[in-house]
């Protein structure tokens, strides 16, 4: 198995569990908390000094930011549908008459 099927496996996994998707974006955001900060108040001035330094640095933070975001949306957009399928599997119990023994 390739390098990008073990990617794909990987984030598979992340998406479909709730509870290690909530943990990867915590960990995310405090990276780029931490990346905002160390960029903000350690490497100011060195960075300031290395135009592409600075570039790629800030594009690091930035994806990171975005990263969080779409993971955040995600969550948000699959709570929801697992919430639309929940409430629709109750109405479908309670006026199909499926009784569980």
């Amino acid at each position: 198995m390739n390098q990008t099927a073990w990617i794909i496996l990987i984030t598979k996994g992340i998406l479909n569990d709730r509870t290690m998707r909530r943990q990867v974006l915590f960990w995310i955001v405090v990276a780029a908390l931490a990346w905002l900060g160390v960029g903000a108040v350690l490497l100011d001035a060195w960075l300031s000094q290395h135009p592409i330094l600075f570039l790629l640095y800030w594009g690091a933070c930035l994806w990171l930011t975005l990263t969080s975001a779409l993971l955040a949306l995600y969550d948000a957009l699959s709570v929801r549908a697992e919430g639309i399928r929940a409430r629709q599997e109750l109405k479908r119990r309670i006026l199909g008459g499926d009784h569980e023994p």
